[in-house]
């Protein structure tokens, strides 16, 4: 029996694992930035996002935003819609000089039983 301190596990198994590496002391501003032109359109198009978080040992300047998706077909669709959304631009624009690397990482759930809930 797992005790009732553990969190859920994520209903989706296919997790989009995003980072972006960030100019050195521009963080706030791309932070600012993602929030006021890329989370309205993100929310309306990939949905509730699992968490965001950004780098405190290794490498430096990183912020990590996670995705989760029913199936690549799910994961497909979101971001084609994403993309192809008329605001989607702006953002793009907005943050393209605060951006020097991205990595884009589509992890799968394990089942491991564990951690299954009775």
């Amino acid at each position: 029996m797992l005790p009732e301190a553990l969190p859920r596990p994520l209903d989706k198994p296919l997790v989009d694992h995003r980072i972006y590496t960030i100019q050195l002391r521009k963080m706030n501003e791309f932070i600012e930035v993602f929030d006021r032109l890329a989370m309205p359109i993100l929310l309306e198009t990939l949905g509730h996002p699992v968490g965001f978080y950004t780098s405190l040992v290794g490498a430096q300047n990183q912020f990590v935003h996670l995705w989760a998706y029913e199936s690549m077909a799910d994961y497909e669709a979101r971001c084609r819609a994403r993309d192809t959304h008329p605001d989607f631009p702006k953002y793009l624009a907005a943050s393209g000089h605060l951006i020097t690397a991205q990595e884009t990482r589509l992890i799968r759930m394990v089942d491991m039983p564990s951690l299954r809930r009775t």
